[in-house]
């Protein structure tokens, strides 16, 4: 994959732009994977919500953004959104015993 500035066509852009969302999906579904491991160390919604991890990740990873010149309040809302949705599949997890 060419750099960016390398790129002498839209289609050149749009390829590496679609190998970097398939990367990104594919971490995050190799996330999924931990995130649903690790219900075998909770046994309740209190756990799984863990608010004080939940708030330290948000901070840190709007400060990983700022670090690479994103915007952090947009970092803070995917992360929100998928958080939430790794939240619900843990507790889908812990209603049927692990």
């Amino acid at each position: 994959m060419k750099n960016p500035e390398d790129c002498t066509s839209i289609t050149e852009i749009r390829e590496g732009i679609d190998l970097i969302d398939k990367q990104l999906i594919e971490l995050i579904g190799k996330r999924f994977q931990y995130v649903k491991e690790i219900v075998k160390f909770k046994s309740n919604k209190e756990d799984v919500e863990a608010k004080p991890r939940y708030e330290e990740v948000l901070r840190v990873r709007k400060q990983w953004a700022a670090e690479q010149n994103l915007n952090p309040d947009i970092i803070e809302t995917i992360y929100k959104t998928m958080i939430q949705y790794f939240i619900e599949e843990q507790l889908n997890i812990l209603k049927k015993g692990n």
